[in-house]
């Protein structure tokens, strides 16, 4: 597999404190990588850097072959974001609200018809897509504020905690969503919930105090750690822990 991100010593201070401290690791292409950490260890920084809405203190990104710093343009074009807060127009339709993410990209009449079909079909939103979103569930915004994320196609899409405030059902659903949306689409995941990120990631990456302490399957993360759960290996990283 091609790499889809490489990051080389990146880092970001604020005063004296590194937000990101010299952060170096790579992401293939097609691979879901779990983005994990305490609150404060960094994971919202580097996400910022990496799509280019903060610039780093030193260091390189390179995303699809782009720079971070050289052509961030170029980055913002193959990317895209769907962040924790729901990014939907509540007054709109869930039809409106793809076609005007469509209108965004500079879609004519005739894509924007067959991406909002395709999303519509793909995320199962047949049956409300007439209906103002800030009518649905919590769980249907969710799948819509993803759906638009993608209509524009991305080779990497960022998803900031997308099961925040869910049941369990509607985090199963999603869950399943997510699965198939990786199929054609390299993802970073942050979340809080370390099940999700146990049945989603391919690799996760454990992050404190602006550092990688641990990068590694969850099989990997659980043998280094000499523990018996992924979640008993998490808190040894995230506590006496370091990398090896």
């Amino acid at each position: 597999m091609n790499t889809a991100i490489k990051i080389n010593s990146l880092t970001k201070t604020y005063g004296t404190k590194n937000a990101v401290d010299h952060v170096s690791f790579s992401i293939k292409e097609g691979e879901l990588i779990g983005l994990l950490g305490v609150n404060g260890a960094g994971k919202t920084t580097l996400i910022k850097m990496l799509s280019c809405l903060t610039k780093p203190t030193s260091g390189e990104a390179t995303l699809l072959g782009e720079s971070i710093t050289q052509h961030p343009e170029q980055v913002r074009k193959s990317i895209s974001v769907s962040p924790q807060e729901t990014a939907i127009a509540p007054n709109l339709s869930v039809r409106e609200n793809l076609e005007l993410m469509a209108g965004i990209h500079g879609f004519n009449k005739e894509k924007t018809k067959i991406k909002t079909d395709e999303l519509i079909a793909q995320f199962s939103l047949q049956p409300y897509e007439k209906q103002r979103s800030k009518t649905l569930s919590g769980g249907w915004q969710r799948k819509l504020s993803i759906a638009m994320a993608l209509i524009s196609e991305p080779g990497i899409l960022f998803l900031d905690e997308p099961t925040l405030g869910l049941d369990i059902l509607g985090r199963r659903e999603l869950w399943a969503l997510i699965k198939k949306v990786k199929e054609k689409t390299t993802i970073v995941l942050t979340t809080h919930y370390l099940e999700e990120a146990e049945v989603l990631s391919d690799r996760i990456c454990i992050m404190k105090n602006g550092q990688i302490k641990a990068i590694g399957s969850v099989q990997k993360l659980i043998e280094q750690s000499k523990t018996a759960s992924f979640e008993d290996a998490f808190i040894y990283f995230v506590t006496e822990g370091e990398a090896r």
